[in-house]
């Protein structure tokens, strides 16, 4: 008969955590796969015909749709890094996931959402700029530029979700091998360590604040200055154009920054009111909804990658 741990047992770091998806679910949380299934496959077909229209035609060789493309290849990674895994473990149960490739998928889904906020703060700001200065807008953003901002963006992923993964590899000793979530997320695992974990946490909360509280803030302040141009034209065609340039964007933002307020706010504030459940469930959303549905948003609200994708099926179909 196996040994079963003492509550205060300490072990020293596991080769492999557990993860066991939806804590309280058992084997009726393989029924959730009728969800994230489709997700992750709108996401990756979504996200990857997105790219392909991009490349193919050259007339969307402009920033605002290789910004797009910028989105959409974060959104097939950050799909990617979670859905798998997370079909996995729903469908067949508690899975082993090697300490090493633990930290690793930390590191590539916090850093891949934190380009993704990025990503829309850049796409706000192009937006400012096409409807705050449009005879200055070819001058102002530029392919180069574009290029330019993609990389920062994807340095500064990388040099600011480093410190997670290094910050866990530092302590020793676990309570407990079984990760009562679908992934690795940061705080998921700390929770598992034994040993002091206030630079941990002070990083984590730093990390959200500083991330996400900036680039909202700067994407408000873009569509502050949006709404005063907008608000200032003569006529009521006029505004409802401009603002029909934006309405992809704001969708968009919705769909990444709502559910991801909402499960960082009952993670942070509402562990006693909101079951745990609830909570990893709304975590696996936030990042499988925003990949799903940003395709099928600029897919069918942005004219010149609808009429593309259009003209690319009707001519396949018609060769058959």
């Amino acid at each position: 008969m196996a040994e079963v741990p003492q509550p205060n047992s300490t072990f020293p770091r596991p080769a492999f955590f557990l993860l066991t998806g939806i804590p309280g679910l058992g084997g009726t949380q393989a029924w959730l796969t009728l969800v994230f299934g489709p997700m992750y496959l709108l996401a990756l077909l979504g996200n990857g015909t997105m790219l392909a229209v991009v490349q193919v035609d050259s007339t969307l060789h402009q920033p605002m749709f290789l910004l797009l493309a910028t989105l959409a290849a974060t959104d097939l990674g950050l799909a990617t890094s979670v859905g798998p895994g997370l079909l996995a473990v729903m469908w067949l149960g508690p899975r082993p996931l090697p300490y090493a490739a633990c930290l690793v998928q930390m590191f590539f889904v916090h850093a891949l959402t934190a380009m993704e906020s990025g990503v829309l703060l850049a796409m706000a700001y192009d937006r400012a700029v096409a409807v705050g200065s449009p005879l200055h807008y070819s001058i102002l953003v530029t392919k180069a530029r574009v290029g330019y901002a993609a990389l920062a963006l994807a340095l500064k992923a990388v040099a600011i979700v480093v410190p997670f993964p290094l910050l866990v590899a530092r302590f020793e000793h676990f309570r407990d091998k079984t990760i009562e979530h679908a992934y690795c997320a940061h705080m998921a695992v700390v929770e598992l360590v034994v040993g002091n974990t206030r630079a941990n946490n002070l990083y984590g909360l730093a990390l959200s604040l500083a991330v996400s509280g900036v680039d909202i803030l700067g994407i408000t302040g873009s569509y502050g200055l949006i709404a005063h141009t907008v608000l200032r034209l003569p006529t009521k065609e006029a505004r409802t154009k401009a603002f029909g340039t934006c309405s992809s964007h704001i969708c968009v933002i919705l769909a990444f920054y709502v559910p991801g307020l909402f499960s960082y706010l009952t993670h942070r504030f509402g562990r006693h009111t909101v079951p745990k459940p609830v909570h990893i469930l709304l975590s696996n959303i936030y990042l499988l909804l925003p990949p799903a549905l940003n395709p099928l948003i600029y897919g069918a609200r942005t004219k010149q990658i609808r009429d593309r994708f259009l003209e690319t099926f009707t001519f396949r179909k018609s060769q058959f």
